[in-house]
């Protein structure tokens, strides 16, 4: 009989623990947003390789959500500690109502360990790292008034930023939101650790999905801003780019950067190390380890951690879907004021700069310079517009990591 009771208390105990007693209703409307978006990265391809971490990571915390909890320490009686095997020497003790309890510390859980890289910012430089060894800066060298339109694209963050702040968040908070404009998930994470950490799984899933999102958001406002005429502009190729003048831009603009807007210096800063790499040609398997090995093992720890952060009593807040729709709002602009100053550009020049390439501005890379080409296609067969788009958008990298340290400054 013994054995029977304790396998029937066995059984009870499995039952009690499972996911029907722990979990609520939030955990279950978040397991199925993740597998929505586990459908949108593995069905249509949608950034796979962060969206599909990120949805899985949501998945696990709302099935098990102590796999993200923190260490904490237990009382325990001497009694407890045996059961336990649990040596009592070296632990802090606490009397309460005459009796001696052990502070027993507990250890955390998987994710919470991993996640420390994200609330630290170790994990989004590193991931500049790998960013800056695949980038080529040469379609930026050699039109440097591509600047401009990448810079033009980050007004939507600082707009988007007033406008969280009249919808009652803080300051902190509305810049954590407004960074999202810029379309450059690693920075985002970076900017929300340091400025409203409780709003990081909102505002990454919002980041990354507007990524994913931007061959279907930004044409319909390519299109509306632009005439027919100015979308068929063919522009004059490139100039060529010398190794020299590629292996002075990383150092020239880490130095710049670093000295007028140091908070921007470790984005900046391994953006420019990893391109370094690639161009200086003298440490291929550094710059191959950055590219390939390293960039793929931190993004499994970013965008699975990131996903954890998504739990449902955390995710499922009204300022959930103000940050989604801000968040729309300022990709949106940033579009829009990166085609506005390239209209702006195509007066100046007489016509020889086509519009599209400044939707580029923002930064997601490749993607938002293939867009341009896309739309200008559509219109003229004979346009090929990817290297020119490419200036802007890689300036949008640099512009989006400027506009999180200036934010860092002002309301950090």
């Amino acid at each position: 009989m013994e054995i029977l009771q304790g396998f029937a208390d066995a059984v009870v105990g499995i039952i009690n623990s499972s996911g029907i007693f722990t979990l609520n209703w939030q955990n279950y409307v978040m397991i199925g947003v993740s597998i929505i978006l586990l459908y949108l990265a593995i069905k249509k391809q949608y950034e796979p390789l962060l969206l599909l971490p990120i949805a899985f990571g949501m998945l696990l915390v709302n099935l098990y959500p102590a796999i993200m909890e923190p260490p904490a320490t237990q009382l325990l009686t001497e009694a407890e500690c045996q059961a336990q095997s649990i040596a009592t020497s070296g632990h802090a003790t606490t009397v309460l109502n005459g009796v001696t309890y052990y502070e027993c510390p507990t250890y955390g859980g998987l994710l919470y360990y991993l996640y420390q890289g994200v609330k630290l910012g170790i994990y989004p430089p590193l991931i500049f790292l790998g960013i800056g060894c695949m980038t080529d800066f040469g379609p930026l060298i050699a039109n440097p008034k591509s600047l401009i339109l990448g810079a033009a694209a980050q007004i939507g963050i600082f707009i988007t930023f007033t406008g969280a702040i009249f919808l009652g968040f803080t300051e902190a908070e509305a810049g954590a939101i407004g960074i999202i404009g810029g379309a450059d998930g690693p920075t985002a994470i970076y900017v929300t650790t340091k400025l409203a950490p409780h709003l990081l799984g909102s505002i990454a899933i919002a980041a990354y999905s507007y990524m994913a999102l931007v061959p279907i958001i930004q044409p319909p406002i390519m299109k509306l801003l632009t005439t027919k005429k100015e979308r068929s502009v063919v522009m004059e190729q490139l100039r060529p780019v010398s190794k020299l003048e590629k292996i002075m831009f990383p150092v020239i603009v880490v130095i710049l950067i670093a000295i007028f807007l140091p908070d921007a210096a470790p984005l900046v800063g391994m953006l420019m190390l990893g391109n370094l790499f690639k161009e200086s040609g003298v440490v291929d398997r550094l710059a191959k380890t950055a590219q390939n090995e390293l960039m793929n093992i931190i993004t499994i720890f970013l965008g699975t951690t990131v996903g954890a952060t998504a739990s449902g009593q955390n995710f499922l807040k009204f300022d959930t879907l103000k940050i989604i729709a801000l968040g729309l709002i300022a990709f949106c602009m940033g579009t829009a004021f990166g085609v506005l100053f390239g209209k702006i550009m195509y007066k100046a020049t007489g016509g020889k700069v086509n519009p599209l390439i400044g939707s580029a501005g923002v930064s997601a890379v490749p993607m938002a310079a293939r867009v341009s080409q896309k739309v200008g296609q559509q219109e003229n067969p004979g346009n090929f517009l990817l290297m020119h788009a490419m200036g802007p958008n890689v300036a949008g990298v640099i512009g989006s990591a400027v506009a999180a340290g200036v934010l860092l400054n002002v309301v950090g």
